[in-house]
């Protein structure tokens, strides 16, 4: 069996990859009936020669390839026709730039997997980059944070080689006695925990946070019904929160009034309360400075996230009085930190890392029959038609 590793084509590069030169000779390994092609890439951020100097193929065409591998969309001028393809390819949710994207893969013959549809019996995802993000954003909160108080000056993590690299200047900060609150408690906010827990910042209760007063710096890690009651006041439950989630308001407005820094890291349904509204922001019982919105959902559950930043330029500072984008070092600006590729800043770690979990749970599929249904699962299109599972689509793709 073939596997071909796309070359990234998106602009802004993007230099992940889903296997690295020592992650291909892992796969082999496991299954050694395996040949991976990789397609040349002066961006990718394993060079052409790591691979090569491994002994695994380096080549132009990948159209000899049986499956075709990547992280971001694929231009249509470069999709091969009647290719099995697994990337994310921002579809699923209706994201309208995408839509004449799909619609070419549904007319090419091409059977496309997203990497953010392979699930478990459960329908919990197996696979993502999420855990890379809340690491990176919250390096990059603390980041925004040093720069707008004066107290730090970390480099870009764009700009260090690695994760050691990485936490070895974050060894070397000092934090004031603040408080942060961290929401998730998936990939992502496990992430960003990991980073508070290695700089030493005792984890807090709820009632600790908005009781109690520290002579150093602590963080709560908040879980939906931290921050979330039903309006009715019944009974609440995780389960009925995201079962029904309109059914419930917000009282996130306890931790902006006791903290000083937010890093947002969990999943928010459109049809869950805001955290952070417009009458939140300009209260005076709002005290956050610095938001870290790794979710990054323009428009939607946090009202100072007006766009999404970059890596090259990643704080931008929020008005609260006039509701617009202003210099982040302004006295009144709330400092917003909302990058939307985190991981493309440790690109090395990061690929590892997800390689790491395609390799556990989705290889696997390809040689046992697929018995738990990862691939029949993942599967979005298949013969010029929409799968079952993803039929709801079908509105979408039509002009």
């Amino acid at each position: 069996m073939k596997i071909g590793i796309i070359k990234e084509f998106k602009s802004p590069p993007d230099k992940r990859v889903v296997f690295p030169p020592n992650k291909c000779i892992r796969a082999r390994e496991k299954f050694p009936q395996l040949e991976f092609l990789i397609q040349k890439s002066d961006i990718r951020s394993f060079s052409d020669k790591e691979y090569e100097d491994l002994g695994i193929s380096v080549v132009d065409d990948l159209s000899s390839s049986d499956v075709l591998i990547g992280v971001k969309e694929v231009p249509i001028d470069k999709l091969i026709p009647n290719k099995p393809y697994f990337f994310f390819s921002h579809t699923i949710k209706k994201q309208h730039y995408n839509k004449k994207l799909l619609q070419a893969i549904i007319e090419k013959n091409i059977q496309l997997h997203d990497h953010e549809t392979i699930v478990n019996s459960n329908d919990i995802r197996l696979i993502g980059f999420g855990y890379y993000a809340g690491v990176i954003g919250a390096y990059n909160g603390l980041r925004a944070l040093g720069l707008k108080q004066g107290l730090f000056n970390l480099p870009k993590a764009c700009d260090l080689k690695d994760r050691e690299e990485f936490n070895r200047e974050l060894k070397k900060i000092t934090l004031p006695n603040i408080k942060i609150v961290l929401t998730g408690k998936g990939r992502v906010g496990s992430g960003a925990k990991e980073v508070l827990d290695f700089l030493n910042i005792k984890e807090i209760s709820t009632e600790e946070y908005i009781n109690n007063s520290f002579d150093q710096p602590v963080y709560v890690n908040a879980d939906v019904l931290d921050y979330n009651t039903r309006k009715d006041n019944n009974q609440s439950s995780v389960e009925d929160f995201y079962k029904n989630p309109q059914e419930y308001s917000s009282t996130f407005m306890k931790f902006c009034k006791y903290g000083d820094m937010f890093i947002a890291g969990h999943y928010h349904n459109p049809k869950a309360p805001k955290l952070i509204s417009k009458e939140n922001i300009i209260s005076e019982d709002f005290n956050i400075n610095v938001i870290a919105d790794i979710s990054c959902d323009i428009d939607g559950p946090i009202v100072s996230t007006i766009r999404p930043s970059t890596i090259e330029d990643p704080i931008y500072g929020y008005d609260p009085i006039n509701f617009c984008e202003i210099d982040y070092m302004d006295k009144n600006a709330v400092v917003v930190m909302a990058v939307d590729n985190l991981p493309c800043e440790l690109p090395r770690d990061a690929s590892e890392a997800f390689a790491d979990m395609f390799i556990e749970h989705v290889l696997p599929a390809f040689f046992n029959n697929d018995v738990d249904l990862i691939l029949e699962k993942s599967k979005i299109t298949e013969n010029r038609s929409l799968t079952p599972r993803f039929d709801y689509l079908q509105d979408f793709i039509i002009d």
